[in-house]
């Protein structure tokens, strides 16, 4: 993270324990917040592992212990459709546009072409560009660069000014260009700093548990690979640290949030818990703003961590373990505390009037400070974005796949128990055994060619078989019955995730296409929680990183907003792209070509097919370059494509020369030589009539023979 404030100058505070105290008091009142939900996750974690809860009884008839993991199923099939859908193309649906109104740069550029030396320039710009010039204010400079977001050193050579384009004149949205290039950079940092790995773990955790949590975005350097060419040496590995920001997933088990809040904006504060070993414990030496003393006495004090009682379920440990050794437990506090507390214990809160709240970041273990700052964000803001599954409308936490088919899973468990324990009798001869009729003290184990001895003179059999009923049948019907109750209770029909032998209205096309329209209708809501709570809110932290700390690349600047794609990627991709394509096609037509922004156009018609713009359409220099080209090829061939003389030439089934955007233009056939009515076979022209002092004009003087 960039260097922020340092709100204390001496890190070892004058009553650390009192801070440290109020701090722990804080996480004891999360915790006890938290524990109804421990007890759900733990349920749903169980559920996903096949792993019966210790609350569960058996009968003593009962043999089997069948776990049947459709819970797991579900969880998979819900993870692998909702990252397909967000990461298909390796892409953030995140995008990046500017506000209606843009302030700071300029809605609209143009080249200056003749048209405009002609008319007079406004120096006070014209009505709706957002310049008007304010009562008793001075003359504008509408020449003014600034407002043009490095535009002019990107079109170096060519003049550029602000406002709208009068007709004819290639037009540019300063602000739509910073936001691609925001976009793009946003993009690029993502994919430099792994985050969709990072993404798809916090996005299963909200499918097992109802809650997935991204971290961040804080500063991390980075190495860029980079050689230079030396003359003389060759090619030097020469390379060098950037910064760029980074998000990190963050386990549910791990953090704890305000009880009282609905969601992270209304969090009064937010402590995650950290479980270092030494060599993560001293790397916290090297991180800003970190006081090494006390981390050095951390470390001379020996490990603290106490295990909570659900971790060896989740490490999948038989034996609760009641400390470590070489473990630490480091706390990390955000949130709200009173400005004069923190100056009783040593924190200067001079610069900061905020009512007497100070929204702070500290760091505690072993009973002391490691780090004291103010939160360095601008705008502050907590560096977690918390998004649900399934909204829980009055708790933060969400709800997950498992809680909610945890009953059908228990009936599938059980009734698939039954079925096999009676499978096991019924498969199997159960033997009645008169004693008296059978000599004393012999063993009764049945097995192939096995002889008992009767007694003399006993009549009737003395070893009777007898067959159980099978009644499996019943107890798999209510098998089916309850995973059907699965998919209804989850959204996700079972042919989703690969079921065969679909029976009823599954097994018509229209029937299936049903089936999976209300799967993508519950996912679609999904999704619409990952754009609400997460993509958006990421991207927003994302943008004002680059605000606050980018200082390489200032033309990505603006008044920008946000836009999350996730749920446009499922409902209108598809749609849009073959409206965009219809309209391509309209225009076509020459007549309303010069009316439409053709290359805003293809630009929206490669971003709805997945397809980087900047790599695709050219800019107004290039356009320009490119259509010289394509003029000078068309003025070589068309002599090549003119019809010798004499030969028809083709007609189009309407009688017209064919036209169209892109279509060969023709020069219109002229009149046959005796053609005398001046139409020329339909073109307007004199064609072959006769003109004054012409033998055959009919306007000649008679002349008479003598």
């Amino acid at each position: 993270m960039s260097d922020p404030q340092d709100v204390s100058e001496d890190m070892s505070l004058k009553d650390a324990p009192g801070l440290v105290g109020y701090i722990k008091e804080k996480q004891r009142e999360a915790e006890d917040g938290r524990q109804v939900h421990e007890e759900r996750w733990l349920k749903a974690y169980k559920n996903f592992r096949g792993i019966y809860d210790s609350t569960t009884q058996y009968t003593t008839k009962e043999k089997s212990k069948v776990f049947i993991k459709i819970t797991k199923t579900k969880v998979l099939a819900a993870y692998g459709q909702i990252v397909d859908i967000l990461f298909a193309n390796k892409k953030f649906p995140i995008t990046v546009e500017p506000t209606p109104v843009p302030e700071g740069i300029a809605e609209f550029a143009h080249m200056v072409t003749p048209l405009d030396q002609a008319v007079p320039a406004d120096p006070y710009g014209f009505k709706g560009d957002g310049r008007e010039l304010p009562p008793g204010g001075l003359e504008a400079n509408a020449n003014n660069l600034d407002y043009l977001g490095g535009l002019s050193s990107k079109f170096e050579g060519a003049p550029i000014a602000e406002g709208k384009a009068r007709m004819g004149e290639p037009q540019i949205s300063p602000a739509q260009e910073a936001a691609l290039r925001m976009e793009k950079v946003i993009h690029d940092q993502l994919m430099g700093s792994n985050a969709i790995s990072t993404l798809r773990n916090a996005i299963f955790e909200s499918a097992l548990l109802g809650t997935g949590i991204i971290k961040g975005p804080f500063t991390h350097t980075k190495t860029v690979h980079k050689w230079e060419s030396v003359e003389g040496e060759g090619k030097i590995y020469t390379p060098y640290a950037r910064d760029i920001p980074k998000i990190e997933s963050v386990s549910c088990w791990d953090l704890y949030p305000d009880p009282l809040a609905t969601n992270v904006d209304d969090c009064d504060y937010i402590i995650q818990r950290h479980k270092m070993n030494r060599a993560q414990l001293r790397h916290l030496m090297d991180m800003p703003m970190f006081n090494p003393d006390a981390i050095r006495e951390v470390l001379e004090g020996g490990g603290n961590y106490q295990d909570k009682y659900y971790e060896s379920v989740i490490r999948d440990e038989e034996q609760v373990q009641t400390g470590s050794a070489d473990r630490y437990e480091v706390l990390e506090y955000w949130g709200c505390m009173d400005s004069t507390f923190l100056e009783q214990v040593g924190v200067d809160t001079s610069d900061v009037d905020d009512l007497g709240q100070v929204q702070v970041n500290i760091w505690i273990c072993g009973g002391q400070v490691l780090r004291a700052v103010v939160n360095p964000f601008v705008p502050m803001r907590m560096p977690y974005q918390i998004f649900p599954y399934e909204i829980s409308p009055y708790q933060i936490w969400g709800i997950g796949i498992p809680e909610n088919m945890e009953d059908a899973q228990m009936l599938m468990n059980g009734h698939v128990r039954m079925a096999i324990d009676n499978l096991s009798l019924a498969g199997n001869m159960v033997f009645d055994v008169d004693e008296t009729s059978l000599v004393p003290g012999q063993n009764y184990d049945i097995f192939p060619g096995k002889i008992f001895r009767r007694q003399s003179g006993v009549t009737g059999t003395a070893v009777n078989g007898i067959k159980f009923p099978n009644t499996a049948g019943e107890n798999i019907q209510m098998y089916d019955k309850a995973r059907q109750l699965a998919d209804e209770e989850t959204g996700i029909p079972s042919i989703m995730h690969g079921q065969t032998g679909v029976t009823g209205t599954g097994r018509t096309a229209a029937g299936l296409s049903m089936l999976l329209g209300s799967a993508g209708l519950s996912i679609k809501t999904v999704i619409k929680n990952l754009d609400d709570y997460l993509l958006k809110p990421l991207g927003e932290a994302l943008f004002q990183w680059n605000m606050q700390f980018n200082n390489e690349q200032p033309d990505i600047v603006g008044d920008l907003e946000i836009k999350p794609k996730g749920v446009s990627s499922v409902m209108q991709k598809e749609v849009r792209s073959q409206r965009l394509t219809a309209l391509l096609q309209t225009v076509a037509n020459p007549m309303l070509a010069p009316f439409i922004k053709i290359p805003n156009l293809i630009k929206e018609l490669a971003i709805s097919q997945d397809i980087d713009p900047d790599s695709l359409v050219n800019d107004i220099n290039q356009a320009q370059i490119y259509a010289e080209m394509l003029k000078g090829i068309m003025q070589n061939v068309q002599p090549e494509q003119q019809p010798e003389s004499g030969s028809p030439q083709t007609i189009s089934p309407g009688g017209q020369q064919p036209t169209g955007m892109g279509a060969p233009q023709q020069t219109a056939a002229g009149p046959s030589p005796t053609d005398i009515t001046g139409t020329g076979n339909g073109t307007i022209g004199t064609g072959g009539v006769p003109t004054a002092g012409e033998s055959q004009f009919a306007g000649n003087a008679p002349q008479f023979e003598e």
